[in-house]
């Protein structure tokens, strides 16, 4: 393999790559409004040459590149979040802008940037002859992503019957390969009250109040140690062997467990009315060792939840937002924990594509602060966020590994930018993967998996 023809053809396409993302960042995709990305995205995969290009009944954009029976497939989500207050932007999200370095606008990091390396690097491999003769390569333009991570990939691989071989997730990395990540879930806490006239209160019962008390034992689950001295041990327990003897060091890895109320609600007759209902959402990220029933378990045994007995309910969120399609596919709000293994022979190939293109650091050198710190962190790491690797990986066992252009603190965030440089870098990784990749074997590629909803 010539690497350096690799480099010299990635970075041959970077005016390419270029145009297309800054196509795509002009035209608004947030979840559920996808089409006009995705019709983008099936015109450009049909100019570079992939065999084959179809839209499935959910909206997802699946290219095809190669005939053989073993399918190797790269991911990117195309939604994005919405743009949140203007006032917080120095230039138009979607009209972007563009220096010798930086590409800027919304969805440029999170993440259209991978699905453009990715359709490049697919180009790549037709180009130089680098597709092995039994391996298709599938490149998957997703949508409902920041809604629902991983319905995507339930419905391609459930509904379309894909089952990939391995996937790359496109996700930004910062210049790193990843093998996993926390998993999340959507917990929903109500709380029921009687109404009656503001002038005299002790007459209700207000449900505000009652739901003033959760909050607080909320709070600290996510705060306290794990100590015998607290009436709510904090979620830092899973990192302890003594709380969690089976998966302890995997949490390490991935890091503790979080929690913190991101919606509250309320009904009331009126103003001047004691409140007789409240409800709150919960963002429970999950470390190893966590399950959707345990997390919900949680919630029900703080000491105010079990105060209020009947008159509380915990339960998890179920999505049914129909696609840009109109398809209605719903799920539980849950969002499995994963990781594989360092040595499993997809990661390798990420590792030793990188290795013979660009070494064993982190490259790439953004402008921005903080992600310029996380390219000085091992090659080999993990998200902080969550990504379409909770189905893929976490609910159907697909192994899954991460690499892709820009940074996770430009995620969601005003100005967000990405850079050129990783838009080239990563499509010349992804051309080599292939030609890296030996095969699964009888091992079981898989560190931890939470697992499907049962």
């Amino acid at each position: 393999m010539d690497f350096e023809a690799i480099k010299a053809a990635a970075k041959g396409y970077e005016a390419d790559m270029t145009r297309f993302l800054r196509d795509l960042i002009a035209i608004p995709s947030e979840s559920c409004g996808e089409e006009g990305v995705i019709r983008r995205i099936a015109a450009e995969m049909e100019k570079v040459g992939f065999d084959k290009v179809e839209i499935d009944p959910e909206g997802n954009v699946l290219g095809w590149m190669g005939h053989g029976p073993r399918i190797i497939a790269y991911d990117g989500h195309i939604d994005t979040v919405g743009i949140g207050n203007k006032d917080n932007w120095s230039f138009d999200p979607y009209v972007g802008y563009e220096t010798d370095t930086e590409i800027g606008g919304r969805g440029g990091s999170d993440q259209e940037g991978g699905l453009v390396s990715s359709v490049y690097g697919a180009k790549i491999m037709k180009d130089l002859g680098l597709i092995p003769e039994d391996v298709t390569i599938l490149v998957t333009g997703t949508v409902q992503e920041e809604d629902c991570d991983g319905l995507c990939w339930q419905y391609i691989h459930n509904e379309d019957h894909v089952t990939p071989e391995f996937v790359i997730s496109t996700e930004p990395t910062d210049g790193g390969i990843y093998r996993g990540h926390r998993g999340r879930m959507e917990i929903r806490v109500d709380v029921h009250g009687v109404s009656c006239h503001g002038s005299a209160p002790q007459r209700g019962d207000n449900a505000i109040y009652k739901m003033a008390d959760i909050l607080q034992d909320v709070r600290a689950l996510n705060e306290n140690g794990d100590g015998d001295s607290y009436a709510v041990r904090g979620l830092v327990k899973m990192l302890n062997p003594a709380f969690n003897p089976d998966h302890y060091e995997d949490a390490q890895f991935l890091g503790r467990g979080t929690c913190t109320v991101s919606e509250i609600f309320f009904t009331s007759p009126s103003r001047c009315a004691v409140a007789d209902s409240c409800s709150i959402s919960i963002d429970r990220r999950m470390t190893a060792g966590e399950t959707w029933e345990s997390c919900l378990e949680e919630i029900r045994n703080l000491p105010s939840v079990k105060k209020y007995g009947d008159d509380v309910k915990v339960s998890m969120y179920r999505y049914d937002r129909p696609a840009w399609t109109g398809l209605k596919y719903e799920t539980e709000c849950y969002f499995p924990t994963w990781i594989n293994k360092e040595s499993a022979p997809h990661v390798q190939a990420l590792v030793d594509a990188h290795k013979a293109l660009y070494g064993e650091q982190r490259v790439g050198t953004p402008s921005a602060p903080e992600a310029a710190r996380r390219r000085k962190a091992p090659l080999i790491d993990k998200w902080t966020f969550s990504t379409n690797g909770v189905a893929i990986q976490g609910r159907a066992g697909i192994p899954c590994v991460g690499f892709g252009p820009g940074a996770e603190s430009q995620a969601h965030a005003p100005n967000e930018i990405t850079w050129k440089e990783d838009l080239v870098t990563c499509a010349a990784v992804y051309a080599a993967v292939p030609s890296f990749y030996k095969g699964m074997g009888g091992e079981d590629v898989c560190e931890y998996r939470a697992g499907d909803v049962q």
